[in-house]
């Protein structure tokens, strides 16, 4: 694996949102800690100027964290501007020109997939691809046959090793936390398996619709744009095996294997839902049956997991905005009385605010010997030096390091999941907006103690 340092940054989809809410912010931070080398010139076909750049960096930064006083002038004096269309090799010329004697460029594509072929032969054509690095968004592809075809493109012009397919939700301290706490806690390991483990849940739930993005949520849905990538991400590092070294590759081998080991989804184990009111939404096409609401029942065929059901909910306009993981472990027989004791569970709270809780029963006050649940909570934040998600995931490839960016083989492992649903989808129910989705979906965990909702 090449670990040289990458001098330059090169930025297409430089004016959209992603960059605005989010690169800005964690270059500034890179700035700051002097992780930011060489000149970050950004790519777009705005008609804009170098001033009108910057002013939309600085903007940026002022409104998603605050401009930091160091951090901002360095952020600033390293931009650069392009703007031309990806068609012109001109753009690409005049990308080289500014790269100057930067040998080993990242190239970080926010743009559609449809562009990166072009884009990616535009950069060899130029030489701006050599020794360089390249940098893609999810979604990748929309289905198993697309992402092995894009991957084709991007091969054309860059190894594997030098292929980075970013998806923010690795760079989250929560989510990796999920995968050391696991390990590096002998209480825990021992019962994390099918004879402990009667059921796991994940939720990612947000309270606010598609927010002005109708015509993009349209042509994608909640298990392309979620399922396929973050909830299954989560799977992979809830239910992984300990990787026998520290090689980068030994860990993303146990979360390939996961997905290599989950069964294709049956219909009859998924509810689909849309919120009333998406049909208004500007963009999406009259009578549009895209889901903004999946439920799912998944089984992982391995020693450790067989038989235990994994159940995975998204959705959009829910009552809360909240991600969490709920193991929920085998009822003990009743003690002292009839009374069957509270369900023990452990609980990772991803976001809003991380947190790892252990429910656990205690005697209820009183003359009669039966329980009630508490939770021992534990704030997941340990020291001050906590990156964003982008920051953290923006080093790491310029730096070259592939720990928390998907292989290829990985993507289309996710893929060949979910092909099948895609291609023949059950019915999409409509529910209320603030509910947690269509009534039907509690009918995957009725045998199992219902949903657990983040509060």
């Amino acid at each position: 694996m090449d670990n040289t340092q990458s001098d330059a940054l090169v930025f297409f989809g430089a004016t959209g949102d992603l960059a605005y809410k989010q690169i800005f912010p964690s270059r500034q931070r890179l700035a700051k800690r002097g992780k930011l080398i060489g000149p970050v010139i950004g790519v777009a076909k705005a008609g804009w100027g170098l001033d009108q750049f910057k002013a939309r960096a600085q903007d940026s930064v002022e409104k998603h964290g605050g401009a930091d006083p160091e951090g901002l002038p360095k952020l600033l004096a390293a931009l650069r501007y392009v703007d031309g269309d990806y068609n012109d090799p001109a753009t690409f010329q005049q990308v080289r020109q500014h790269l100057g004697t930067a040998k080993h460029p990242l190239h970080y594509l926010a743009i559609p997939p449809f562009l990166f072929g072009k884009v990616i032969d535009q950069l060899k054509a130029s030489g701006c691809a050599d020794g360089g690095r390249v940098v893609v968004e999810k979604p990748f592809g929309h289905d198993r046959a697309s992402a092995h075809a894009l991957t084709a493109e991007i091969d054309r012009v860059f190894d594997e090793d030098h292929i980075f397919r970013i998806d923010h939700y690795l760079g989250k301290n929560s989510v990796q936390n999920m995968i050391f706490f696991r390990f590096a806690n002998s209480f825990l390991e021992p019962i994390w398996k099918r004879e402990y483990v009667e059921s796991v849940q994940i939720t990612m739930s947000e309270k606010f619709g598609v927010q002005g993005r109708g015509a993009f949520y349209d042509g994608v849905g909640a298990i392309r744009d979620v399922v396929q990538n973050h909830l299954l991400q989560v799977v992979s590092n809830i239910a992984m095996e300990p990787p026998p070294c520290t090689d980068v590759e030994a860990l993303r081998d146990e979360r390939m294997k996961v997905l290599k080991s989950v069964q294709t989804v049956d219909k009859e184990d998924v509810i689909l839902g849309q919120f009333k009111g998406y049909l208004d939404e500007p963009g999406v096409k009259p009578g549009s049956t895209v889901e903004t609401f999946a439920a799912l029942q998944l089984y992982i065929n391995s020693w450790r997991w067989r038989d235990v059901p994994f159940f995975i909910r998204t959705g959009k306009s829910l009552p809360v905005t909240a991600t969490e993981v709920v193991a929920k472990l085998r009822q003990t027989p009743p003690v002292f009385s009839e009374d069957v004791p509270p369900q023990n569970y452990v609980r990772f709270r991803l976001s809003p605010v991380p947190m790892i809780a252990i429910g656990g029963s205690v005697k209820e006050a009183g003359d009669r010997l039966r329980g009630c649940m508490v939770e021992l909570e534990a704030e997941q934040q340990c020291g001050t030096d906590e990156l964003l998600p982008y920051e953290e995931l923006l080093e790491d490839a310029m730096r070259g390091r592939q720990t928390w960016f998907a292989r290829k083989d990985y993507v289309e492992a996710a893929w060949r999941i979910l092909d099948p649903l895609l291609a023949d989808k059950p019915e999409v129910h409509t529910y209320d907006p603030g509910s947690w989705g269509p009534a039907d979906a509690d009918k995957l965990t009725k045998d199992f103690g219902g949903w657990s909702n983040p509060v």
